[in-house]
């Protein structure tokens, strides 16, 4: 089936049709004045804003990329903690739209790479492939986007993050970096400058280390390896990028509302080992995310006339990783009879597959599992305690020599991609008319493998260290998905009028393979897209003012992590069930440039349909860790999506620079199609239905934002630079039904700088910087996901950074 679209790929790569990636944003220099604003939104027929260098200046060397973007209008990034150490907790929403363990509705490029989904399982979000010190800018496309992005999840729009291109001049770069909770990064980057008259290059290396700023119980340690070269010769350039990132996260874990308000500075995880697997399974050292990143690209841009460019951009990526949890048991999978020791702790035992038989959580000096004594359950954390129903996991349900037992789950995720971009751009002048054709493609051949095995904990009295031969392989699949993706616009300019007419089509198809079991639970599907046109009109008023204007149709296939979280042995049926998510994007704007001041002000209406949820098995009651997924995905109705951004950037004189942001935004719950179940429904029960399906019919979108701005002024005089940005994020729902409320927070931001050059010498320039997020030490909850509970927003934290140029 994979390789029914060969023939059409090789037919549209003989046929199809972009330019590369622009500068980076320019920073302040030490002149003593502030450069030139920098225009946000560029000339398109839909909305788009760009990261500044003042954006940039907000977030210290030591965070994650992602957290640059937080200042967009319309975007809201929350992380576990100020740096950005746990993927876990990352969430990302525009317009309504999220990134999160729910959903994945947002676009991610790297300078214009597809990343491979977003996703916790297997996906990849920018941070694994930019060091922030490597980072140019990031273009944000809200709603209707750029036609040429490519992405599964772009429903929401794209982030493309740009990537620095190697310096002009020989440079060698140090920075050292020291923060709150024992954070230190070291840094260290090597320009070649100009090399044989036509090529520059860097390398660059890091290392970093972060303890959880909840009680400093876990930590984040990571590596990051990049080069980047562009070599000329004639009207063919060819620019390179390669990155590497090795990271081992411990984990944050989500709260309830109740729990925030009881203690905003706990997420109810431990750092302690108890000795009590029940307590331990909330050990934060065992909740841990651990992942291996290789991205490669290769782009050559080719001048084939003076109006006709094209550009072909082969790719790799490569990854591999681990998730871990700590079960309070051992799994029951031999039937090893009445009075006879358990098999499962016995080092070397391995069962692959198999039957669930039940749970051992105490046995005897023998390894003989022990029964529970009636009405003993004593322990009141976590979840609620242990009660009735779990109380063979209570120690004071046994004796005093009874021995605990547990285990230590890993989910291993890899994938492999190999793809190919071709980009084609062709310029006519006809008269008044200038006319654009723009056409591509996007082909990718990607397996993704994904396995679970369970190791028993060598003494769950003593510590958590794991037997290395897991006693049960809970499954091991593999996921091979094609995708083409191909796309055309037309762009005329007349007088002051540009007019895009644009559409694109995606043929994805993805199989499930079961290495156990063969053909039983193996399901492929074809999510192939409709024809999906877009539209855009651009309006130049004059004296700085432009009128834009833009409509997509925009798509995301099913991807494998919805095949992996179907039962198909108990209902094969399960796929059928689920559609691809589809929205429709509008949006209407005004913007205005000139050298001092530009602003944007845009109207924005989505359709969303077919929207796939992720149901995570750890809630509010605790963790289904027997579930053979990470959750489940449902489609869940629709939302519909109406809002209005604002932004502006002043430079108020030669030292003082105000950026500005407003957002409101209004997302509610649509309701199912009561046509496609039967039935004689009065409206009062089919309401009853849709919300034991989960679908709260014009609710609001839990976790979306409703409103929020942002202020941030930057200062410089000679050497020295300062900036202050506080946002205010208002009022939002935790959970769909709408009956817990999160109050509104404002968190500020500050750092101060002093920098030099010296262009003789050893040293050529430095910089000591000291960043303060949270300045206040606002207490808030962050990112929410689940609909049950959300991560707490971290307290102040400080990071100093000497940086060196030699």
């Amino acid at each position: 089936m994979l390789s029914s679209k060969k023939s059409a790929l090789s037919v549209a790569i003989c046929t199809t049709l972009s330019a590369g990636v622009g500068a980076g944003p320019q920073q302040a220099t030490g002149t003593g004045q502030m450069e030139e604003v920098l225009v946000l939104s560029e000339r398109a027929a839909y909305a788009n804003n760009t990261v500044t260098g003042q954006m940039l200046d907000q977030q210290s060397s030591i965070t994650s990329v992602l957290a640059v973007i937080d200042n967009v209008p319309g975007v809201l990034v929350n992380e576990g903690d100020v740096f950005g150490s746990d993927d876990w907790s990352t969430t990302v929403s525009i317009r309504g739209f999220q990134i999160s363990l729910d959903e994945q509705q947002i676009g991610m490029t790297i300078d214009g790479i597809p990343n491979g989904n977003s996703n916790y399982g297997g996906g990849s979000k920018a941070n694994r492939f930019i060091d922030t010190q490597n980072i140019a800018t990031v273009r944000v496309s809200q709603g209707t986007a750029d036609i040429a992005s490519k992405s599964h999840e772009a429903l929401g729009g794209t982030l493309d993050f740009i990537t620095q291109d190697p310096e002009e001049d020989e440079r060698f770069r140090v920075s050292a970096i020291n923060g709150d909770f024992d954070a230190k990064k070291i840094y260290v980057r090597y320009d070649t400058g100009e090399l044989f008259g036509n090529t520059r290059a860097y390398f660059s290396y890091s290392d970093t280390d972060v303890k959880t700023w909840i009680d400093e119980s876990g930590e984040t340690n990571r590596t990051h390896l990049a080069a980047k070269f562009i070599s000329g010769f004639g009207t063919t350039t060819i620019t390179g990028y390669a990155a590497y990132d090795d990271t081992h996260e411990d984990n944050y874990q989500r709260v309830s509302l109740t729990e925030f308000r009881q203690n905003a500075d706990w997420d109810r995880l431990t750092g302690d080992w108890s000795g009590v697997p029940f307590t331990d399974q909330v050990y934060r050292r065992g909740w841990s995310t651990l992942r291996e990143n290789l991205l490669a690209y290769i782009k050559v841009d080719l001048q084939l006339a003076d109006t006709i460019s094209l550009q072909i951009a082969p790719y790799y990526h490569d990854n591999e990783g681990r998730g871990d949890w700590l079960p309070p048991y051992v799994v029951d999978v031999n039937n090893d009879g009445a009075g006879n020791a358990q098999s499962e702790l016995v080092s070397g035992n391995t069962v692959l597959g198999g039957t669930i038989l039940g749970q051992i959580g105490y046995v005897d000096r023998n390894g003989v599992s022990l029964t529970p004594a009636d009405d003993c359950a004593s322990l009141t954390f976590p979840y609620g305690g242990t009660n009735a129903d779990n109380r063979h996991l209570d120690p004071a349900c046994f004796p005093a020599d009874a021995v605990p037992v547990g285990s230590y789950r890993h989910t291993h995720y890899a994938k492999e991609r190999v793809g190919l971009t071709v980009d084609f751009d062709w310029v006519q002048e006809v008269g008044r008319f200038e006319n654009r054709l723009r056409a591509g493609l996007w082909y990718e051949d990607q397996t993704r493998e994904e396995s679970r095995d369970w190791h028993k904990i060598i003494d769950s009295r003593v510590s958590f260290n794991y037997d290395a031969i897991p006693y049960w392989v809970q499954y091991d699949r593999e996921y091979p998905q094609e995708t083409v993706m191909l796309y055309i616009e037309d762009v005329i300019d007349i007088d002051d009028f540009s007019i895009r007419l644009s559409g694109k089509q995606w043929y994805v198809d993805v199989e499930r393979q079961d290495n156990f079991t063969g053909a039983v639970g193996a399901a492929e599907v074809e999510s192939d897209s409709d024809f999906l046109p877009a539209a855009g009109l651009l309006w130049r008023i004059g004296n700085g003012f432009e009128v834009f204007s833009g409509y997509a149709e925009n798509f995301a296939a099913i991807k494998d992590v919805v095949l992996e979280a179907a039962n198909f042995e108990e209902n094969p049926d399960a796929l059928n069930d689920i559609e691809p998510e589809t929205a429709e994007n509008f949006d209407v704007g005004i913007r205005y440039n000139s050298d001092n001041f530009s602003a944007t002000l845009t109207y924005y209406q989505i359709d969303f349909e077919n929207r796939i949820t992720f149901f995570a098995p750890d809630t509010v009651d605790g963790i289904d860790f027997l579930e053979e997924e990470d959750g489940e995905y449902r489609n869940m109705g629709g939302i519909e999506t109406d809002g209005i951004e604002v932004s502006a950037n002043w430079r108020i004189d030669d030292h003082f620079a105000l950026y500005a942001s407003y957002t409101t935004n209004d997302s509610t719950y649509l309701g199912l199609d009561q046509s496609q179940f039967g039935g004689d429904f009065t409206d009062e029960e089919f309401l009853l239905f849709e919300r034991s399906q989960g679908v709260f019919r014009d609710n609001t979108v839990f976790g979306s934002v409703e409103d929020m701005y942002v202020i941030s002024l930057d200062w410089q005089k000679g050497p020295y630079r300062a900036g202050l940005s506080t946002k205010h994020v208002g009022e939002r729902w935790l959970d769909p039904q709408n009956t817990q409320r999160l109050d509104a927070y404002d968190v500020a931001d500050m750092y101060i700088a002093v920098a030099g050059d010296h262009g003789g010498g050893i040293i050529k320039g430095y910089e000591l910087r000291l960043t303060i997020n949270n300045l206040f030490d606002e207490e808030y909850i962050g990112g929410v996901a689940g609909g049950f509970g959300g991560w707490l927003g971290a307290g102040r934290t400080a990071a100093l950074a000497l940086q060196v140029d030699f």
